[in-house]
């Protein structure tokens, strides 16, 4: 490995990874919405000085459970893979556990005063309303959208979690999780939204854990770090709210701070340093704008990642025309010159144009009032069930990872 690269000049300068604003140029261009919905008048040095020292900084308490679990059978600090799963399930499970195990659920389970669970189930009904136009969104602008920088993008081919024949199983225990999070009650302590984000912090730490020693940390920063886990938080709220509004769904200012409340605490269960958590939407967009400026540029992993979630949408029930339909929405969303540069065939926005006319019918005529909230979110449970119905396929086992 080499040295870190220094972004000024002398002793005391601070030190980041070399992908840290290596294509800002690039990357304000296709941030240029974002700064916009942010009100972003002029580059917030301080706030660029965080993300660089952010790629270096990890949860340290999904750190210190990622290590427990990696120690030799037989010593008594070690946390096996039942015992967490145990313990995830039943509070009273694994009664002398060992530290770091004890530690990891006592933070998780202390939820934090500011949390409002009145406004998450507020924001659950609001998330079942949007129904397929939030699968469309998550899919097209917040994954494949974020391909187009590298660092987590390279991780994910490390550990072939989106390619190859795990493609179809990650995004079926995306949308699995996703959907998760809007259902009632979910995001009580112990609810299934709650459990399942617990395990993916505990999932993260260890593929942390794994592929520190050997990863290029001087050109990446660490494989999964604050600044890579708060862009990617930016991208399930932020990012979402302006994707769904892009296709006709109308989002009140009470209903966005609702979303990105839910977010907030789903952030802080997954263990994101506070000092990135916002409800704010405005204050969102500024972040992900100066978040993006942040990144390095495009990498082989980009178009590989993107090509794999295209094959694999042929695999589904009417996979031509899905297959179609997202090129056709893609093309809208992240423009001729992403699509190229992932390697993708440019469509006409054909898709784009119909869903807006029938969330135009669907939101403002068929969906207004409490009968009508009601019916949107039938319809977008029937979108969930269905999705998940085609990503599993006739696995009927639909739980994550290794929670299996």
């Amino acid at each position: 490995m080499t040295t870190l690269e220094s972004t000024a000049a002398g002793p005391d300068s601070p030190t980041f990874p070399s992908r840290f604003r290596e294509a800002e140029e690039r990357g304000a261009r296709i941030a240029r919405p974002l700064r916009l919905f942010g009100r972003v008048a002029a580059v917030d040095e301080a706030l660029m000085t965080r993300i660089g020292a952010g790629f270096l900084e990890r949860d340290e308490v999904g750190q210190r459970l990622a290590e427990a679990m990696r120690m030799r059978a037989g010593d008594p600090r070690r946390v096996s893979m039942s015992d967490f799963h145990a313990r995830l399930r039943d509070p009273s499970a694994v009664p002398d556990a060992p530290e770091a195990l004890t530690d990891f659920f006592s933070r998780v389970e202390a939820t934090p005063d500011w949390v409002d669970h009145e406004l998450i189930a507020r924001a659950g009904r609001l998330q079942r309303r949007f129904g397929r136009n939030a699968a469309d969104v998550l899919l097209q602008l917040s994954l494949i959208g974020g391909y187009r920088f590298g660092g987590p993008t390279d991780l994910l081919v490390a550990t072939g979690g989106l390619t190859g024949e795990m493609t179809r199983r990650r995004l079926a225990e995306t949308q699995k999780w996703a959907v998760a999070l809007a259902q009632p009650d979910a995001l009580l302590p112990y609810g299934e939204g709650w459990r399942l984000t617990v395990h993916v912090r505990a999932m993260h730490a260890l593929v942390n854990h794994t592929f520190e020693p050997t990863w290029d940390v001087p050109r990446w920063g660490l494989p999964i770090n604050m600044t890579d886990q708060a862009a990617t938080l930016g991208l399930f709220d932020g990012v979402l709210l302006i994707g769904v509004r892009a296709l006709g769904v109308p989002v009140t200012r009470d209903e966005a701070h609702a979303v990105m409340h839910l977010w907030k605490y789903v952030g802080w269960l997954m263990g994101v340093d506070e000092a990135w958590l916002v409800d704010d939407e405005r204050e969102r967009h500024r972040l992900n704008y100066h978040l993006v400026r942040a990144q390095a540029d495009i990498s082989e992993a980009g178009p590989q990642l993107a090509q794999a979630i295209s094959g694999a949408l042929r695999d589904l029930p009417n996979g031509a025309f899905r297959r179609e339909r997202t090129l056709s929405m893609l093309t809208a969303f992240l423009g001729v010159r992403s699509m190229r540069e992932l390697g993708l065939p440019v469509r006409p926005p054909w898709a784009t144009a119909t869903t807006i006319a029938a969330n135009t019918v669907r939101y403002r005529l068929l969906g207004r009032g409490e009968r009508g909230h009601r019916r949107l979110e039938r319809w977008g449970d029937r979108v969930a069930a269905g999705l998940l119905r085609d990503y599993y396929g006739a696995d009927a086992d639909h739980e994550l990872g290794a929670l299996r």
